[in-house]
Formats: structure tokens, C-alpha cells, sequence
């Protein structure tokens, strides 16, 4: 039998089970199932007997169609996949799906199929003593958490943006789901620090409620350092998708330099949406901005915004709001004192090594036919660069190569782009171009594994 019919069936048998037994939750079916559910955008205040506080959940009983089956799937046509099966049937009228011999359905299921039942939270409650293995709290701890689902969070977002003026707020943040975050840790390159410091924090997370316990709770809340397009970016967003955890990313000069006379209650939102989505990581882009604000002769506004910024940092916290503060700054030299006490870990993001360059250039040109590619020898001749700009690098390149009709590249085609991009880094150097370093690679990915800042990947 397919894989289709295979797929189609266990989206019958969930649908079943989880109608069934009313002690499963959102959190009991798979991701690609729970979005097919989700209400579109309403919140339960919508909804008779609810009090409006959260986002609307998922409603019983789950409709197995012809249409919910193919979006939670995959399948094209659902029908055509499971109409031999003795045990099924569908409403020619309706679209609708069914098992009519259940316990027929679940011995052709698991009889092909145990191994899906492991990684399947409600399938695994009602199999738990069938298939060996099955195990429904570890099955339901490795399911990503209805937390971090768009539709989660844009139901929550709705319900607390009730009215026009509050949903402004909105184009001051950025939020994504973990399922629009496409690095992960594992595609990074990181030094032997960043690992440490990484690490530490995803122990602190694992064991919040032991630190609770031990009064231990000013952890959770980093600086990270260095130089545009170094990874700072793409390391906090895949910090968000390995632990499953809704991003919020907001620039200090948004929110200072939108609605002067709404700046203090703009960052009060800020921090009040992360705590609302939270668990979630709340990543503080251009934190150098703290520096320069309390160090001028800014809007009275602004100055006080900042004050509000840096109360609102000692107030939140990693243990009790379940909320991971990430600030970064390319510019640490103008931070004072009290901006860097409000971190209790600072991680450093250089520029890359040699060893470092060589596996960002492996990554980035994966996809392509390249002659004589000697990644190590052309890390050698690009000291000073950083992920973004071998990102540029290859652009030029790449260009170049189509502008002779090649899409197959040669080693001398990075060469020639690498005196090219350094000839137009020094234009910026002599003012000729304006903006700056941030201007030349915001361009940029062109290939699938790199972020908007330039973090160092590879392939392992």
C-alpha cells in the first residue's frame, strides 16, 4: 500500500481519536494537522459561554474531508488514495471521509505502520499499550507546542490588538512562528564560546522551574557583540526554531523615532507582546541606540522612552515571564554601564576565520555547478569578510558569470568578484556611496541557507 493511503489513514484515525477522547488538547496533534483547524483570525470572544481571553482554540469534532485531508496531508486526491480500502467510505455531497470499520482501520494502521504512532501524541494515547515503544508524554513533549504555531500566534495577536489604534503597535515588531525561520542551529557556524553560551541558556530554559526554586532568577538575558554580518540575527532566530519558541524582533530606533509622543508606551507593548506570547524570545536589535540616546541631547520623549526600555528589562525575566531577552549592538564601545549590567551573558560574533569562511563558502554555493571550486584557497584571500559579504561575493559572481551566458562558475570568477567587492567597500570608505556597511549586503541570501544578517553557515 502507498505512502498516500498510509498518510491519509493516520490523518482519519487522529481525527477519530482525538473527537473521542476529550481529555487531548491542541498540543496532542501533530503540527500539519492543528493548522488545517485553526480558526481563521477570531478569538473566543467570538464565541458563546468563552470570556474573550485568549485565542480561539480548535473546535471538536475535527471534519475529516476530502479538503482537510489533502491540506494536512499533502495528498492530492485523498479519495483516490484510501477507496480500495474496505474500511472507508466518503459523502459524494458533503466531501466527507470516514472509517467505517474502526477497529478494521486500526489493525490495517498499525500493521503497516507502528513506527508513526511514536511520533504521533494522540495516536500514541490510544496505542500506547499496543505498539511497542509508544510512549504518549514523550511523543506529546517532542510535538511542537501549539505556542509556536502562525495561527497561535496571530489568534492572540488579534484578541490583544483588539482596536485600530493598538494594532500600529504591530508594525513596530516583527514576529515569526518557528516554522517561518528556516536556519537552525545546526547550520551555524559558531565558535567555541558561542556554543558555550548557547548552550548554558538552553539549560537554563529546560530548568526553569528548578531555578525558580533556588531563587535564581536573574538568567536569560544576553548581549550579543560584533560586527554587522557576523551571525548576531540568524543565531537568535535559530536559537527561536530549535526550542520551538515564537521570535519577536524589534529595532530601538522603530519604536523611538515612530509616534514621538508614544515612545515610553510603545516599548511598555513591546515587552507587554512578548510576555503575552509567551514562551517566546524578544531579540532587541541596535541596542548601541540606548548609548547614544542618553548620551545627547535628545527629545525629552525619546530619553524617557529609554528610561522605560531599561526598567523594562530589569522587570522581565527568563524564569517568571518565560520570556529569552536577546539584545545586539555592533557598536559595545558606546554602551555604558548601564546598559551592560542589564545582560548577565555577553557573546562575542567576530568576523570569521579563515576556517570559518571556507565553511560559509561550502554552504552558499551547494546548489551550484562550480569547476575547480577551492573553497579554503579563496577563504584565504578574503580576510576581513564576513558572511554577508561572501554572500555579495558570490552575487557579483554569479551576475558575472550570466552575463556570459555560464551558469557553471570557475574559481576565477570568485577571485574577480572578491577585487570587485573590495574595490566598492572602499568607495563607502572614501563617502562616495552613502550609508553604511549594512547598505552593500542587505540583499542577502541567494541560496537556501542563509539569514537577512549574513550568520555563518555550514554544512555539516
Amino acid at each position: 500500500m502507498s505512502d498516500a493511503a498510509l498518510d491519509v489513514v493516520e490523518f482519519l484515525l487522529t481525527t477519530r481519536v482525538y473527537n473521542d477522547d476529550r481529555e487531548l488538547d491542541e498540543n496532542d496533534l501533530p503540527p500539519r494537522y492543528r493548522q488545517v483547524f485553526w480558526p481563521d483570525g477570531e478569538t473566543d470572544r467570538d464565541r458563546p459561554g468563552t470570556d474573550g481571553d485568549s485565542p480561539l482554540g480548535i473546535e471538536r469534532p475535527l471534519r475529516a474531508t476530502i479538503d482537510t485531508a489533502r491540506r494536512a496531508t499533502g495528498v492530492d486526491n485523498p479519495w483516490s488514495a484510501i477507496s480500495e480500502l474496505m474500511f472507508t467510505d466518503r459523502d459524494e455531497f458533503s466531501g466527507s471521509l470516514e472509517l467505517t470499520q474502526p477497529e478494521m482501520a486500526e489493525e490495517w494502521f498499525l500493521g503497516r505502520a507502528d513506527e508513526r504512532v511514536l511520533h504521533n501524541p494522540a495516536l500514541a494515547a490510544a496505542f500506547e499499550d499496543e505498539v511497542d515503544g509508544a510512549d504518549y508524554e514523550a511523543a506529546r513533549d517532542a510535538n511542537r507546542p501549539v505556542q509556536a504555531d502562525r495561527a497561535w500566534i496571530d489568534g492572540l495577536l488579534a484578541e490583544y490588538f483588539a482596536d485600530e489604534e493598538e494594532e500600529e503597535m504591530l508594525d513596530l515588531v516583527d514576529i515569526r512562528a518557528p516554522e517561518e525561520i528556516e536556519t537552525t542551529l545546526d547550520d551555524l557556524v559558531l565558535t567555541t564560546d558561542q556554543e558555550a553560551e548557547i548552550h548554558k541558556i538552553v539549560k537554563a530554559i529546560e530548568h526553569r522551574e528548578y531555578l525558580a526554586h533556588i531563587g535564581l532568577r536573574e538568567i536569560g538575558k544576553l548581549l550579543f557583540v560584533g560586527p554587522p554580518g557576523t551571525g548576531k540575527t540568524s543565531t537568535a532566530r535559530a536559537l527561536a526554531y530549535d526550542l520551538d519558541l515564537p521570535f519577536v524582533e524589534v529595532k530601538l530606533s522603530m519604536i523611538t523615532s515612530q509616534y514621538l509622543g508614544e515612545t515610553a508606551k510603545n516599548v511598555e507593548k513591546v515587552f507587554e507582546v512578548a510576555k503575552r506570547l509567551s514562551p517566546c524570545i524578544l531579540f532587541m536589535d541596535e541596542f548601541d541606540f540606548v548609548a547614544k540616546t542618553r548620551s545627547s541631547d535628545e527629545h525629552a520623549a525619546i530619553k524617557r522612552a529609554v528610561n522605560t526600555l531599561l526598567k523594562s528589562i530589569d522587570d522581565i525575566s527568563l524564569i517568571q515571564d518565560d520570556v529569552l531577552l536577546i539584545g545586539a549592538t555592533n557598536h559595545p564601545d558606546q554602551l555604558d554601564a548601564a546598559a551592560w549590567r542589564r545582560f548577565d551573558e555577553i557573546v562575542n560574533f567576530p568576523k570569521p576565520d579563515v576556517e570559518m569562511r571556507a565553511d560559509i563558502l561550502r554552504l552558499i554555493t551547494r546548489p551550484m555547478e562550480i569547476a575547480d571550486f577551492d573553497p579554503a584557497a579563496l577563504a584565504e584571500e578574503t580576510e576581513g569578510l564576513t558572511g554577508s559579504d561572501l554572500r555579495m561575493v558570490l552575487r557579483e559572481a554569479v551576475l558575472d558569470a550570466l552575463t556570459e551566458e555560464r551558469t557553471e562558475l570557475t574559481q576565477e570568477d570568485f577571485l574577480d568578484a572578491v577585487i570587485d567587492f573590495e574595490e566598492r567597500d572602499n568607495l563607502k570608505d572614501l563617502d562616495m556611496i552613502e550609508g553604511d556597511h549594512d547598505a552593500l549586503v542587505a540583499g542577502g541570501d541567494i541560496s537556501g541557507g542563509a539569514s537577512a544578517d549574513g550568520g555563518h553557515s555550514h554544512d555539516h
